[in-house]
């Protein structure tokens, strides 16, 4: 410091040590507030952009099934030809609880127990609409490929883990030479099913119960099949199937979103069905975080459900 002549007024001509370090201090404390308040921020972007993704996913995957379980039921009046009865034709829909397929072989016939989660498989089947091998267009498969009148096609929807070893819900279909089977979701924990059973006689197309696949099918095998030989008794079936009863179908999805996004919380319970549903032979209706793996664990989730009523009765 050095006054200058004829005045008393000071000026500071540096920084003295002390000063010097304390304002690096206050710097480095102000950058690392900042660079903190970044990155929580660009991880809140980040959850919120892959909650967004994972609700996005849930709502295209209810979309998907939604529209194959009501196109199933879905009878073409205005062909020329008569359509083949009801009781000559299989039901348009089927399933199994807690199964898995393979990508190949046709329809499920390569189904094996243990589904990722005690996942479900739901089977649909469906006519085409309009003429030539594609149709018109108005009646797609799962993959969204078209069909004509005359032409049937499958819509089979299951889980199955993918190549980066995520589970995804796929959709298996006869493409034009072979079957196939695409993704149409990932990050899936579990899929289940349920089908509204029309128990009245006569059936008014309303369901008065609500079972698994598996219980369908048990009523299907108690059955007492009229026919001499096994043709015969096949025929009675498909006249007889408790599948061919289904009002209506409820569907839930469990998804997750990426690793590491729900760290810190306790963890939680999910009852698909909801909590009155009586499924402790249903495996998969109830999923608790704490006994998955611990890959799995913490990660934000998101749970998916709907009804859906068969717009034709499927008898």
């Amino acid at each position: 410091m050095r006054a200058r002549s004829g005045s008393r007024r000071w000026r500071q001509t540096g920084l003295g040590l002390v000063e010097l370090l304390v304002a690096l201090v206050l710097g480095l404390l102000v950058s690392l507030a900042a660079a903190a308040l970044l990155v929580s921020a660009q991880s809140g972007y980040a959850a919120q952009h892959q909650l967004a993704q994972t609700d996005d996913a849930g709502r295209f995957a209810l979309e998907t099934i939604e529209r194959a379980v009501r196109q199933s039921a879905w009878v073409d009046l205005e062909r020329e030809d008569a359509p083949p009865a009801p009781a000559a034709t299989a039901a348009r829909i089927g399933g199994l609880d807690d199964h898995v397929l393979a990508r190949s072989g046709p329809g499920i016939d390569n189904a094996r127990p243990g589904g990722v989660n005690g996942s479900d498989v739901l089977v649909l089947r469906f006519d085409g609409a309009g003429a030539g091998p594609d149709g018109d267009g108005s009646v797609l498969s799962c993959a969204g490929f078209a069909l004509g009148t005359g032409h049937e096609g499958w819509s089979i929807f299951y889980v199955a883990a993918g190549a980066a070893g995520d589970a995804e819900l796929r959709c298996k279909y006869h493409g034009q030479k072979n079957w196939r089977s695409d993704a149409v979701v990932g990050g899936v924990d579990t899929f289940q099913v349920l089908y509204g059973l029309d128990t009245d006689e006569p059936g008014d197309g309303l369901p008065n119960q609500y079972l698994g696949a598996g219980a369908v099918n048990a009523l299907d095998a108690a059955l007492m099949l009229d026919g001499a030989t096994p043709s015969e008794r096949e025929r009675d079936l498909r006249r007889k199937t408790h599948w061919k009863r289904v009002a209506s179908v409820r569907v839930a999805l469990l998804l997750h979103g990426a690793r590491g996004g729900a760290g810190g919380r306790e963890p939680i319970a999910y009852e698909l069905f909801g909590p009155g549903y009586s499924g402790a032979g249903d495996p998969g209706t109830r999923i608790d975080e704490a006994l998955l793996a611990p890959a799995q664990r913490w990660r934000e989730r998101r749970m998916f459900a709907t009804t859906i009523v068969m717009r034709n009765a499927a008898m």
